[in-house]
This record gives structure tokens, sequence and C-alpha cells, in this order.
């Protein structure tokens, strides 16, 4: 299998300004290729990859263009790849139509691969085409590199992705089985009546974010005191994604190694994000990349993740007798009776019930 493995790096001046360089040429790539194949489309002819590699080779015979060649030329390959990819992705209804990129973009990125390890860790450096070798903080140990995202943040930060193959080893877990209701207050509440609190990252930090980007707000533009706020505020969402994707790894991975079977709902986390009033806490759970992290590690550990539909009533339905209480649709019912076997439900537990037992259902089936 491939895994991706992220890593920091730091690299010196001279380093960094052939980052900064490859990052504008493989942009400056990418928008000539989108606006060749805008133009062709508007006469009435389809162009592809081949017609746009083709552009680039004769931008790099033109003295207009001749700082292409001190960059990595893979790198320019690859946004034109990613150029096609993105409309094969289009016309397959998967993404929108691609954009023009800006120097403004909050991601800026560019990727390379591996011929003939020209991509290798070498103690606390790594070795990047063109770049030469460039130290690195390295967390754990990698298999064969095949291929690398050199990525800067907004914090002006350099990381390096590594795509890596790996061979997963099934892991013993104490072979449980699980149901699992996620909610805004509670993180999830499970079939054994345990519930993991939200931490709400985004909510405690609300009020320090608000006060720096009020700040930002207020720096003349394109002055050098505006560039350190926008850092500032770039710190501050920074430490909000780093907090919720350690909370979600860990949950992820204690659930994985307690139960051979976890039951989850199919939600539609998309489509539940256009309810305006709820938007902002959905979106600070982080449901849709808990749900990937459970189905990634499952397939590397031997585990099952069971979906159990969408329109499931999972939270009307009485775990005891099957009865389906439709008064239960209002989401401040937290407890309620059953009014054929009177058995009294907190909302999550009786949900994650359910859930457990149909996932079973559908297993089985």
């Amino acid at each position: 299998m491939q895994k991706g493995v992220k890593f920091r790096i730091y690299p010196n001046r001279e380093q960094q300004n052939l980052i900064n360089q490859t990052l504008g040429c493989c942009r400056l790539v990418y928008n000539r290729g989108l606006a060749m194949r805008k133009e062709a489309f508007e006469n009435g002819s389809k162009i592809g990859y081949s017609q746009t590699s083709a552009m680039l080779t004769e931008l790099k015979k033109s003295d207009d263009f001749a700082f292409l060649k001190a960059v990595d030329s893979i790198a320019l390959q690859q946004s034109l790849r990613d150029l096609d990819r993105g409309f094969v992705n289009f016309f397959q209804k998967r993404a929108a139509h691609p954009t023009f990129k800006s120097k403004h973009n909050r991601h800026q990125s560019y990727r390379t691969i591996n011929q003939r390890d020209n991509i290798r860790i070498a103690g606390r450096y790594i070795k990047l085409p063109k770049l030469g070798f460039v130290r690195i903080r390295q967390s754990m140990e990698v298999g064969k590199i095949n291929h690398v995202t050199i990525e800067h943040t907004p914090t002006d930060k350099y990381f390096v992705v590594l795509n890596v193959e790996f061979e997963p080893q099934p892991r013993q877990n104490n072979g449980g089985c699980i149901g699992i209701d996620v909610g805004i207050k509670e993180f999830y509440t499970d079939s054994n009546g345990k519930s993991v609190a939200n931490p709400k990252y985004l909510e405690k930090t609300m009020c320090k974010l608000i006060r720096e980007q009020r700040r930002l707000s207020r720096k003349q533009k394109g002055s050098g005191n505006r560039r350190k706020q926008r850092v500032k505020v770039a710190l501050v969402h920074e430490k909000i994604t780093n907090q919720r994707n350690d909370f979600l790894q860990k949950q992820s991975t204690m659930l994985i190694r307690e139960n051979q079977t976890i039951c989850i709902e199919d939600l539609k986390v998309k489509n539940m994000m256009r309810n305006h009033k709820l938007a902002q806490h959905i979106g600070s759970a982080a449901w849709g990349k808990f749900f990937d992290m459970l189905t990634y590690k499952s397939a590397w550990y031997g585990n099952d993740v069971v979906k159990v539909p969408t329109m499931y009533p999972s939270s009307q339905t009485c775990s005891c007798c099957g009865y389906k209480n439709p008064l239960v649709k209002n989401l401040a019912v937290r407890v309620w009776e059953c009014p054929d076997c009177h058995t009294v439900h907190d909302r999550d537990g009786n949900a994650s019930i359910n859930i457990l037992n149909k996932g079973l259902q559908m297993q089985s089936a």
C-alpha cells in the first residue's frame, strides 16, 4: 500500500528562494496551460496534456522564459498533469472547473517524482531535486519514496509530504463491536454508553481569531505590518488545525485498537453544511475527516467499518422494541420515553445502539 508522511524541513535562504521560484514557475505553467485549453474550447477544438506539454517545451526555448530552466523540470510537468486531472474530475462531475492560480492562494505546493534515487533521506537531511540536501525533522522511518510534495504554508513554514510504500500488518485488537453516533455537543456516543466530549477548538479560539483578524483589517494594504499580521492570523488557524488533527488521530486509533467492527452513519456532511445555523459547528467537528481516518486505518490493520444508510432512523427507533417515534425528529429532544415499552432513552446512546444493530445486520447479510 501507499501512504503520505509529512515532515517539516528547514531550507536555508538560497533553498527557500529556489522553492519560491519553483512555486511561481509551476503557477505560470499551470495558468498558461489552462488559458490554452480554454481558448481551444472556445474555438471548438479539444486539447489535452500532450499539447500543453509541447507548449511548455516551446516556452523553455524562448529567451523571455529562460528562467524555467533553473527549476525542477519534473515539477513543471506535474503541474500540467494536475491540470489535466482537474479537467478529468470536472467532466466526471467530481469537482468544479479548474481556475487560475494566484500567488495569494492559501495552499502553495509543487510535486516531483523520485527518479534514480534523486529523493532520499540521509541522516538529518533529505535530498531533493535542484535543492540538494535540506535539513529535515523526521519523526518516523519511511519505506520506498515514490514522489514528494513540497509545501509552503501561510505561516512561512516548509514541509515535505512523502508518498511512500509500506506493508501494513494486521493489528491484534480486543475484537469488540461498536456503534458510533456523532454529534455537536458530544463528539460521539458509542453503543457501550461512553461519550467523548467535543473539544470545540475553533469555538474556544474564536475570540483570539476575531481580535487578530480585526487588527489585520486595520493594516494598510501592501505594508510590512500587514504581512506580519497576516502571519499571526495564519498561526491561529494553523494551531486550530493541528489540535483538531491530533484529536481525530488519537480517537480513531483508539477505536481501531479496541474494536474489530465499527458501525458508523453514512452522513452526507457536505449537504449538512448547507444549514447555515449549524454549518460552523459541523465544520469544526470534522466528522468527514474522522470517518475517513477510520476507513483507511481499518484497511491498513484488518478492521471492518460498516456504513449504515443515511436515511436509517437511528434516533427515532426504540433500541428495545423497535417502535418508531416521529416526535424525536426534533433535535431539541435529548431524552425520550418509548410509548410502547416505556423505556427511557438518551437520544445519542439509543442511536448508537441502533447503528450497531443495523451495521451487524448488514454485515451478516
